[in-house]
């Protein structure tokens, strides 16, 4: 497994991976599906994009990395992981979670932060918290579900 910086290649593998966690509805606040015209553009707005990509070349998760806000609050950047669901388990988020912290440093970040984990998400908290990251509290009923209900959702932030 190697983690690396996205190529225009990747794009196709990305969205797909994307898509997926998108239409699951239960961990990425967007709803609208990737194209591959809107897919580029997203991908190449954002600070940095890791894949992590097997043995055989496939890409089988992603990381987008990016400010969280501006000007004085600009030293803060936020960050998404996607892995394709038939890979998951493998320690694959572990280590796009890694190397995003590593970038983000490279980038001169100072704070890493999460707006909102989905409580429910205990694979992906229990990640975080293992790796060093600080839960801020619960808002409660802050993610609307694929179905309609609403859970509670966790911010954290590691210090970089």
């Amino acid at each position: 497994m190697t983690i690396r910086r996205y190529c225009p290649n990747d794009l196709i593998q990305m969205i797909d991976i994307w898509n997926e966690v998108v239409e699951d509805g239960i961990a990425f606040p967007q709803e609208e599906l990737l194209n591959h015209e809107t897919g580029e553009a997203f991908f190449a707005s954002q600070s940095d994009c890791g894949v992590a990509v097997d043995d055989t070349g496939a890409v089988v998760g992603l990381y987008i990395l990016h400010p969280n806000n501006v000007g004085r609050c600009g030293h803060i950047c936020n960050a998404s992981y996607a892995v394709s669901s038939s890979r998951r388990g493998q320690h694959i988020g572990e280590k796009l979670v890694t190397d995003c912290i590593r970038s983000a440093k490279e980038l001169g970040f100072r704070i890493l932060q999460f707006n909102a984990v989905v409580e429910t998400n205990i694979h992906a908290r229990h990640l975080y918290e293992r790796i060093g990251f600080t839960q801020l509290g619960v808002i409660p009923n802050g993610f609307r579900m694929k179905d309609g209900s609403f859970e509670n959702i966790c911010p954290y932030y590691i210090e970089l």
